[in-house]
């Protein structure tokens, strides 16, 4: 089977995560694999890494906006490779590009990675992409709070599969000293991790209000990724008094390495899909502390990490406080996160599963691609 991937990649997040982990698994398994990149700058790190697995890309380089182009990029591609099926993530390839694969009779399948909401420009996007999901032959979701929303807007229940991410080792983490280090935080600090984009879905405000609630214990707050909020951030640091306790780290490669510097990893979200940056303090046993949205709890239960409500500050500072007061409870679920992290969330039957849906919707379209 020939796949090819369409992407608007961003610098690094889940999404880019899951196309890497997705495409390089289908090489193993046997499968040619295209990657097209939608950028508005140089090749991407994404089609650097996936090039070395083995993985044809194509980076379609193209200013912002230049939707037509971006078209008649993707149809020329298409009809040169000639793929079995083509799969769309993000909601640019899944409004602007997955019409052309379907114009040439070729099966498309999305996966959804979820929703953020933001402006109203961001809220028009998703509106748009939520409507063409309806036209998909399958929609793939991270979580099941994904199949009831996308059913609700329309796509037809048999056309929607719920396959959660999956992990696999990328990189060795670093010892704990190591980490420290490299974070930049001293031994005797309890040290606060939070890793994603500094946007409002994924809540660092939030976590910045908890972290006031515990300002009388010696707590340290490494926030690690970038955003449009940055800035802002920053100020409302400054305007709580915390500039001391928080070092900004911007985008870190392989940032997962760095979880072992960790006392106590915060997922501070208001919405999620499978976050794959979960996976990564699972898999270095730090104890977690996550708010209760969207495939979290599918991922972790209480057993193996504090939940709590989204938007809920004084919720998050009272578990942090647990985690510093008993660290050894703490360590026990992180514990059992890391085992339930390697019994349920393989890559091998993630890969069959989607192998399984390719099959799915190449059988039930019969059309060629044009030539």
């Amino acid at each position: 089977m020939l796949v090819l991937h369409v992407v608007a990649p961003a610098d690094v997040g889940g999404l880019e995560r899951v196309v890497q982990l997705l495409a390089q698994g289908q090489v193993r398994s046997g499968e040619e694999v295209h990657v097209a990149a939608v950028l508005d700058r140089g090749a991407d790190h994404l089609l650097l890494d996936l090039a070395a697995a083995g993985v044809t890309t194509h980076p379609i380089i193209l200013p912002a906006r230049a939707y037509w182009r971006e078209r008649a990029a993707t149809l020329e591609l298409c009809r040169r490779v000639r793929p079995d099926v083509v799969h769309t993530h993000g909601y640019r390839p899944d409004v602007i590009d997955s019409g052309v694969a379907r114009r040439l009779g070729i099966p498309v399948v999305t996966t959804v990675h979820g929703f953020t909401g933001g402006d109203w420009k961001n809220r028009l996007y998703e509106r748009l992409q939520r409507r063409a999901y309806r036209t998909f032959d399958a929609v793939v979701v991270v979580s099941r709070p994904l199949r009831e929303q996308l059913i609700r807007d329309g796509v037809p229940p048999h056309r929607v599969h719920v396959v959660p991410n999956a992990w696999q080792d990328t990189a060795p983490p670093l010892d704990r000293t190591t980490a420290r280090r490299v974070l930049g935080v001293s031994e005797e600090r309890f040290l606060v991790g939070w890793v994603g984009r500094l946007s409002s879905e994924k809540g660092p405000d939030v976590l910045l209000d908890a972290l006031l609630q515990v300002a009388d214990l010696p707590v340290s707050l490494s926030m690690v990724g970038n955003g449009r909020q940055r800035g802002s951030l920053a100020a409302r640091a400054r305007h709580l008094g915390l500039e001391r306790r928080v070092r900004w780290h911007g985008v870190v490669r392989e940032a997962g390495r760095l979880f072992t510097g960790f006392d106590v990893f915060v997922l501070s979200s208001r919405t999620e899909g499978t976050p794959i940056v979960l996976f990564e303090a699972m898999r270095s046993g730090v104890p977690i502390v996550a708010t209760r949205v969207g495939g979290v709890p599918d991922v972790v239960s209480p057993a193996e990490a504090a939940l709590v409500p989204p938007d809920d500050p004084s919720a998050l500072a009272a578990e942090i406080r647990a985690v510093y007061r008993d660290p050894a409870a703490a360590r026990g679920r992180a514990r059992r996160a890391r085992e339930r992290l390697l019994r349920e969330f393989g890559v091998a039957p993630w890969l069959d599963r989607y192998e399984a849906i390719y099959q799915l919707v190449r059988r039930a379209t019969p059309a060629a691609v044009a030539p």
